[in-house]
């Protein structure tokens, strides 16, 4: 009888109400960029976004960062947008890393990790893919190729 209370006592408190999951809508926030402008999600309803949960020392985000580059100039003017979200490292670090890879989508500093919580971000890279009415359409864990990166951005174009 006490396991059976102690399980449900400990299934009750480790719910989260923020899993976020294909299908849901994708809970707003609000963060600075790098240069101190605050950028909310809601804000780009319309949109497609491709939010990138990423850190300067993951070996697979930094492979995909050009990829996503690259689309991102092929796909800003039709709607999709990159947000990509920096897990709680310096500005001095992240902007390094941004100049070196010649970066010009926004990056979004979460720097207490309360967004990445939130989502429930565990290993990174870890993209949500959100249709021009909020909703996830698909959550990809791990490293993409530049044929991915199109690929998913073309789901997303409103």
């Amino acid at each position: 009888m006490c396991s059976i209370v102690l399980y449900t006592l400990f299934s009750n408190i480790s719910k989260d109400k923020y899993v976020v999951s294909e299908g849901d809508y994708a809970p707003n926030f609000s963060l600075e960029t790098l240069q101190g402008e605050r950028v909310e999600l809601k804000d780009y309803r319309g949109e497609g976004v491709f939010l990138n949960f990423w850190g300067t020392w993951c070996k697979p985000c930094e492979r995909e960062m050009p990829y996503m580059e690259e689309e991102y100039k092929n796909f800003k003017d039709q709607g999709v947008e990159i947000l990509a979200v920096n897990i709680e490292e310096s500005d001095l670090i992240v902007q390094n890393f941004v100049d070196r890879f010649n970066l010009s989508f926004p990056i979004l500093m979460d720097r207490d990790g309360e967004v990445t919580g939130k989502y429930k971000i565990g290993p990174i890279p870890t993209t949500f893919l959100i249709d021009k009415n909020g909703k996830v359409v698909k959550i990809i864990t791990g490293s993409m190729t530049q044929q991915d990166v199109k690929k998913y951005m073309n789901l997303i174009k409103p």
